[in-house]
């Protein structure tokens, strides 16, 4: 008899869930009310460099969401209720910046994943595209251009359970367990499409 392969494991883009009605946030603010100089600090796949309380306007009142993302960066933007289970199931793939929202009294936090994961899968990918000479973007050189119906290779993520893959950080991923973790707790604003 032959002996069973463990099931592989199983990982899943976390998205805002947008709809109608909800809430949306502005990009993050300094304490001198300034945006921040760089939004991709948050989304680079390494800890943000954060000196002081950041801000976060609601640039369209609405329903306020557990999970959101704020401004044109695409900030991930969490509840504390969410962000405890960051903090309990990737306590080493996650940074959790407190954030202040106006006229909201609940607490949120910036999820910053701090792992960049190379583990985009080219075969399995709907459609991958890299800079090429003829683009005339020397600094973008063989990088992703984009990425269409991502998947990934998850033999090359290891122990992560949190990351942005490498080449393509606007995405964030999260593993199996995380993802069951948000659902069991009824966070509102995730949404889940498996890579």
């Amino acid at each position: 008899m032959r002996p069973s392969m463990p099931n592989p494991a199983r990982y899943f883009r976390l998205m805002e869930n947008v709809q109608e009605g909800n809430w949306f946030l502005g990009d993050p603010l300094t304490s001198e009310g300034h945006e921040v100089e760089d939004f991709r600090e948050f989304s680079s796949g390494r800890p943000a460099r954060v000196s002081g309380r950041l801000t976060l306007p609601i640039d369209e009142p609405g329903r306020r969401l557990d999970y959101s993302h704020a401004g044109a960066g695409m900030t991930p933007v969490i509840h504390v209720k969410a962000a405890t289970l960051f903090a309990e199931l990737a306590p080493d793939d996650v940074q959790l910046i407190p954030v202040d929202i106006p006229g909201c009294p609940d607490q949120y936090l910036i999820l910053v994943a701090t792992r960049l994961v190379r583990c985009i899968d080219d075969e399995a990918s709907e459609e991958v595209l890299y800079w090429k000479p003829e683009d005339e973007r020397p600094d973008k050189l063989g990088k992703y251009r984009s990425v269409y119906g991502l998947r990934i290779d998850p033999t090359q993520v290891g122990g992560v359970k949190v990351f942005r893959p490498w080449g393509w950080t606007g995405v964030l991923i999260v593993s199996e367990d995380i993802k069951d973790a948000l659902e069991r707790a009824h966070v509102t604003g995730a949404e889940f499409e498996e890579v």
